[in-house]
């Protein structure tokens, strides 16, 4: 097999941005992002977005590439981005994969779970279960009817909670089976890289680029957003947050505080998710490029 995914994974504000650039630079490969939350036209400054001189560098796809306003699932980014790899492996032997999504560059590298369909009216219910018992009255069920998903699964996350629930009430099976059941075979190779540090610099960062995100221009890009605060893809760190500003039930200083803190929670989660993946080289955030590219070439 001689197509290859180089996929650059790590915590939010390490700099995986610039070792795609220079890997893509190098070996002239495009890149494809797998940040879920790059992909919206409307979001730009809280997401990160590559600089217009950035995007200029390489060729790059999924990037603000679809509304807020358009259902975008991470099945149809699995749909999409294989298609796309498939389509650019004709004449390409290596792409540059980047993005801190867990779930999202799993899909492509290792491929989704197929589950069953599942009738709507479950996940209604279960959306009125936690509007008026809580996330631990589905965390409890969720106990009960799935033991291992409940303790594999983010709990905290109510939409996986639901998921993991909706599963395991309309089909014959749990979701712990489904979810293990062979994935589809790829036809192309991973590579994965992994750039980190230690916390404390990892935190200093993400701070730091709050700041910046604040002083380029987030507020007013969140304020232009506010009538569609409710659709889902806002429900997101450096947005949800400046809302609650907007709203009057946080001053500014509590909101970007707020902001902090969450988008440290998190990297954490991110870190935890793809340490999973013992197959990920890892390397230090200030390593030069030249090692990170003679392990490749070495790999390669």
């Amino acid at each position: 097999m001689s197509k290859f995914i180089i996929s650059i994974v790590g915590p939010t504000a390490i700099g995986k941005t610039a070792l795609s650039l220079d890997l893509a630079e190098y070996f002239n490969a495009p890149i494809l992002s797998a940040d879920s939350r790059q992909f919206y036209k409307e979001m730009r400054i809280g997401t990160a977005v590559p600089s217009t001189a950035e995007l200029a560098r390489a060729e790059h796809y999924f990037i603000q590439h679809t509304s807020i306003l358009e259902p975008y699932s991470v099945g149809d980014f699995e749909h999409d981005a294989i298609g796309t790899i498939t389509r650019l492996h004709e004449h390409q032997d290596i792409i540059i994969m980047v993005g801190g999504s867990g779930l999202y560059v799993d899909a492509v590298t290792k491929g989704l779970n197929d589950f069953p369909e599942i009738d709507p009216k479950i996940r209604l219910r279960l959306n009125d279960q936690l509007t008026n018992d809580g996330l631990n009255s589905l965390q409890e069920q969720l106990k009960q009817l799935d033991l291992e998903a409940y303790e594999t699964l983010d709990i905290n996350n109510p939409h996986r909670v639901i998921r993991a629930l909706e599963v395991n009430l309309g089909t014959d099976r749990s979701f712990t089976y489904y979810k293990n059941q062979p994935k589809p075979k790829r036809a192309f190779q991973t590579l994965q890289i992994g750039l980190t540090a230690e916390r404390a610099i990892i935190y200093d960062r993400i701070n730091k680029r709050v700041d910046l995100m604040m002083a380029n221009g987030l507020l007013d890009e969140v304020r232009s957003l506010t009538s569609y605060k409710h659709v889902n893809a806002l429900n997101t760190v450096g947005y949800k947050e400046l809302f609650k500003y907007l709203d009057g039930y946080w001053d500014l200083e509590m909101a970007v505080s707020e902001i902090k803190k969450n988008t440290r929670r998190f990297a954490k989660r991110q870190l935890t998710w793809f340490k999973k993946d013992t197959s990920t080289k890892w390397f230090d955030f200030e390593t030069p490029v030249e090692p990170i590219l003679e392990y490749i070439k070495g790999r390669l």
